[in-house]
């Protein structure tokens, strides 16, 4: 195939899969998504995704997002629930089942154990007619309608519109139901401790921060020998300038010291101050301010710095923040 067969291929499918979805959106019955929605807040129990094949593959992401969004949600593979596993299912669950026929053989089975156990079936099907759709109104629940003109299969075989409109639609009711329980961003963090998502929303400065004996910090009146060491030691690229009483009066940074002796033939390193060398109003930062918010701070600073002094609310420095231990800690990517 030449690069433009390939190329045409991409936009049939992109095509066929958008249309699947604008017509499942004009096909929406609202108060039966409502329903569905209304269904799952009112019960004290958990969701149980089920679907078979491709359509379980879907079936097991919606129950990653709803679980991660705020509502506990699990998926049952319908072969395992025939063998045992429906006995963990209870009547305080809600019941999402996806198959765009609803005649799924391996679904059959579990439906009549469903309605026995008075556990309400959401459908998410194509068709009004199907055993599915017959269980989902038998059981008290909802059916959300799959419009799909064609499958992006120029077979109209393999499962592609109609499991992208299946993911589409299981991510809408996460996000009514996560709009529906105010679930905000310091909810989402509990649920995210691990990786970069759940550092980004969790870590803090004070997490991250030099501190103690490891801030370089020096007096105004410290010679250009003091500030110098000050800096090589605790390998920051900077040193703080501050009072007697710890109060953050400027800072020293790598920059500052190449700047001053680039216009400077002769130094003595003891007739020179701290004081003469410091950029006076330095930007500053809280300890309680998140680390990803402490990288946008750097980088609108003009001219944009790598470090920022950590102050309290007297100004005393604290401590300080460096850009490679936010990207370190993988908060960030810059």
């Amino acid at each position: 195939m030449s690069t433009s067969q390939y190329i045409t291929a991409v936009e049939r499918t992109f095509t066929i899969e958008s249309k699947a979805i604008e017509a499942t959106l004009k096909a929406l019955d609202e108060l039966a998504f409502a329903r569905a929605c209304d269904l799952i807040l009112s019960r004290t129990g958990r969701v149980i995704v089920m679907g078979i094949g491709k359509s379980g593959h879907v079936a097991r992401k919606i129950a990653s997002t709803l679980s991660s969004t705020g509502t506990p949600a699990l998926f049952l593979h319908p072969s395992e629930a025939a063998h045992g596993d429906i006995g963990f299912v209870s009547q305080d669950d809600t019941a999402i089942i996806l198959s765009k026929s609803g005649e799924s053989e391996e679904l059959l089975p579990i439906l009549p154990v469903l309605i026995s156990k008075q556990v309400p079936i959401i459908a998410i099907t194509s068709s009004h007619y199907s055993h599915l759709a017959q269980a989902a109104e038998t059981s008290g629940g909802s059916m959300l309608l799959l419009s799909i003109p064609e499958e992006a299969c120029p077979h109209d075989l393999a499962p592609t519109a109609s499991t992208t409109a299946q993911l589409v639609l299981g991510d809408a009711l996460a996000m009514a139901l996560l709009d529906a329980r105010n679930f905000s961003s310091d909810d989402f963090a509990k649920l995210h401790p691990g990786g970069s998502l759940g550092k980004r929303l969790t870590y803090t400065v004070k997490d991250l921060m030099a501190a103690g004996k490891d801030i370089p910090s020096v007096n105004e009146e410290d010679t250009l020998a003091t500030v110098l060491h000050e800096i090589s030691s605790k390998r920051l690229g900077m040193t703080c300038v501050v009072t007697k009483t710890n109060m953050i009066r400027g800072v020293v940074t790598d920059g500052d010291l190449r700047r001053f002796f680039e216009t400077k033939r002769e130094v003595h390193l003891d007739h020179v101050k701290a004081k003469d060398l410091m950029s006076t109003s330095p930007k500053t930062i809280t300890a309680e301010i998140l680390a990803v918010d402490a990288v946008h701070v750097m980088q609108d600073t003009l001219p944009k710095v790598m470090h920022l002094p950590v102050i309290d609310a007297e100004r005393r420095v604290i401590g300080v923040i460096h850009l490679h231990e936010i990207v370190k800690a993988g908060i960030a990517n810059v």
